[in-house]
């Protein structure tokens, strides 16, 4: 069969060849015309200063860096354990001018001027804090993993209550809470322990607040 019988001629297969080859060479003559890419976007750092376990610290970081990053990665604190990364388990909990927080979920360039205190600030093996002395005697933790945060987050729960803070199983808000095991179970239920700890966890916390609940 001739090409013509198919409404194709050679010169117009050869056109047509010509045409593909050329317009598979217009990307790169464009992209040769525009010049070299520009470079690409470096991560934005910034400083931050803040106090931790009592001593001033500052950090070039960058603004995408957790506390809990900051506290483990650059200064090197690790009693503070990152386990879910997502707010979830409480491991991480630390305290920020005496309040207890999640630092997985905080940002470090958040907390310029802030006060931050981690296990390590609580107390040392020489010299433990009362929770600390607490949750050994009481044996209040097994693998130990989630133990750092459930002993910053007791010690804040106590003060909790002192200052009169309500929460969600307080029978009347206008009343001053009691150090109660129902109290203790709902403020520390942030903090999960996996092994199981949580009636000795209890024990410790009431020992430290002087109450029998």
């Amino acid at each position: 069969m001739r090409n013509e019988e198919v409404g194709m001629s050679r010169r117009g297969v050869l056109i047509g060849g010509a045409a593909t080859a050329a317009a598979a060479q217009m990307p790169a003559i464009a992209a040769e015309a525009a010049g070299p890419p520009p470079p690409a976007a470096q991560p934005a750092s910034t400083g931050v200063s803040f106090r931790v376990n009592g001593a001033d610290r500052t950090l070039t970081l960058d603004t995408r860096t957790t506390l809990l990053d900051a506290l483990r990665e650059h200064l090197n604190l690790t009693g503070s354990k990152k386990g879910c990364d997502h707010g979830q388990c409480g491991a991480c909990t630390v305290l920020v001018d005496g309040k207890r927080i999640n630092s997985c979920l905080s940002l470090a360039v958040m907390h310029e001027g802030d006060e931050i205190t981690t296990i390590e600030g609580l107390g040392s093996p020489e010299r433990l804090h009362r929770m600390q002395a607490a949750f050994i005697k009481h044996d209040g933790y097994q693998c130990g993993y989630c133990t750092p945060g459930q002993i910053c987050s007791a010690v804040a729960v106590i003060e909790e209550i002192k200052a009169g803070i309500p929460s969600h199983v307080s029978g009347d808000i206008t009343r001053r809470p009691r150090i109660t095991n129902d109290e203790i179970r709902e403020r520390m239920s942030g903090n999960i322990c996996r092994c199981g700890a949580y009636s000795n966890i209890i024990d410790a916390m009431t020992e430290v607040a002087g109450v029998d609940a």
